[in-house]
């Protein structure tokens, strides 16, 4: 027998009675149950909660097989998606009875799930945050003569329609006063978006992780505009259908365990996970570290903090306030017991973690300033092409690292810095830089940023300038 889960309808009576362990006059045949499970590969948030998951094979090791699951076969059927809409959509058909996804679209399934007589949908798990908003993102071309939210009044930019980064735009347009015609707003895929973009079909794209780092890496984009300006906790998750919840609350636990351990083997090697996650995505591996790798964009962290909870309150009056949504009671929405017992089993404090928003940082000697990292998030790091990754105490640091590799002829595939206003980590190459002449070199994620820092004193340079500045002193 075999039963997908789309509430209990397709699971014969039959194969109810054997999993409920009750007696039929006659031995329970051997059944097959599907569980769905809804990820976005290519959305390195989801990384902990999905492909990790996924290609290590962590949920087979957790999978029940005793009392009431004793000859029961579980088939995963691990779907992906470009974005979290589709992801619900499979949820209420009852393909999918998990399903991961950013900040906007869980608040999304809540609701939407909130008034089906056949289950609702609960919150179990984060999947990694950044408590200031930065994630999501605006690009215009590199080419273009824009340089900020504003300049792109009356333009084309495009989005997902119902992602994260669609919610991040008209939280900006709220917060800003402007109205919804501000400028002209289309529905666009990342894939679609992206390829627009690089044509000069469209002004400009706004997206999600990791596409406003990863189109910048590229070459052919520049960042405008980052969602740490809407000061609101960007954010992915996990939502599970709560009838396939309550009644196989054993393969939830061991879900969460997976996720548990995803998240260690990311933190164990990050140089290691972005490379095998870059190979499993498609993702480019420099992309995938500076959201996961130490100091990275996202904190990966799966407890439900109250900040989070907070943000999705601000997000449910954000879409009402469009009509996009009636009333949601983010509360009962969010469950996160199955997690805390997963972490009692593990011996694990889930209070403590829950209050704790510390992500894991930069660290190590520096060999080029022959000093340790003491101060992390103005540190900086090379990723040395076909070796490792290696530690600098400061962004002038990293960059004097740069020059002398060069000189050297030593090939590097990235570099990374901090931004001095935020924290937030950048790309060297993609930083404006505030230069005192002193020796002093401060990056900027926004050239707005940098200009306004610039005058206490310092002059604002491209990367290639401020290279030139780390070996002359400025």
């Amino acid at each position: 027998m075999t039963g997908r889960f789309p509430g209990l309808r397709s699971v014969s009576a039959l194969a109810s009675l054997a999993l409920a362990g009750v007696g039929i006059g006659a031995p329970a045949r051997a059944e097959t149950l599907t569980v769905g499970i809804g990820t976005q590969d290519t959305t390195t948030n989801t990384a902990t909660v999905g492909v990790v998951i996924r290609q290590l094979k962590l949920l087979e090791k957790y999978l029940p097989k005793t009392g009431k699951y004793a000859g029961t076969t579980i088939q995963l059927d691990w779907q992906n998606f470009t974005s979290g809409p589709p992801v619900t959509n499979g949820m209420m058909a009852g393909k999918l009875q998990f399903g991961a996804m950013g900040d906007y679209p869980l608040v999304v399934n809540g609701a939407t799930f909130q008034n089906n007589p056949e289950s609702q949908s609960r919150l179990i798990a984060v999947a990694a945050y950044n408590l200031h908003g930065s994630g999501n993102g605006i690009v215009v071309n590199k080419a273009s003569e824009y340089f900020s939210f504003e300049d792109l009044k009356g333009k084309v930019v495009s989005v997902p329609f119902g992602s994260a980064a669609h919610g991040m735009v008209l939280k900006a347009l709220q917060d800003k006063g402007y109205p919804a015609t501000y400028f002209r707003l289309v529905s666009q895929s990342p894939e679609v978006g992206s390829t627009n973009l690089q044509e000069r079909k469209i002004d400009a794209h706004a997206d999600f992780v990791p596409f406003a780092e990863l189109l910048p890496f590229r070459g052919f984009a520049r960042k405008v505009f980052d969602g740490v300006e809407t000061n609101l906790p960007t954010w992915h998750g996990v939502v599970v259908r709560s009838d396939f919840a309550d009644r196989y609350p054993e393969i939830v636990e061991a879900y969460l365990k997976a996720v548990l351990d995803a998240d260690a083997w990311v933190k164990a090697d990050p140089k290691r996970a972005a490379e095998q996650i870059a190979a499993w995505t498609g993702t480019d591996k420099e992309v995938v570290y500076i959201f996961l790798g130490p100091g990275g964009i996202m904190t990966v962290d799966p407890t439900i903090k109250p900040q989070l909870v907070e943000a999705a309150r601000e997000d449910v009056k954000v879409l009402q306030r469009l009509d996009r949504i009636k009333a949601f009671d983010v509360g009962p929405w969010v469950d996160d017991g199955p997690l805390r017992k997963v972490f009692a089993e593990r011996g694990l404090d889930y209070a403590q973690q829950r209050a704790s928003t510390a992500n894991y940082e930069v660290r190590g000697e520096d060999t080029y300033c022959k000093r340790p990292v003491t101060e992390p998030r103005k540190a900086g790091e090379i990723w040395v092409k076909g070796g490792a990754i290696q530690p600098y105490a400061s962004a002038a640091c990293t960059l004097g690292a740069l020059n002398e590799m060069k000189s050297k002829g030593q090939a590097v595939d990235v570099a990374y810095v901090f931004d001095t206003a935020r924290g937030i980590k950048l790309f060297a190459r993609e930083a404006f830089y505030v230069v005192d002449g002193k020796g002093g070199i401060a990056p900027f994620l926004l050239k707005q940023d940098a200009e306004a820092a610039a005058r206490g004193g310092g002059t604002v340079m491209p990367y290639d300038e401020a290279l030139k500045a780390a070996v002359t002193g400025g």
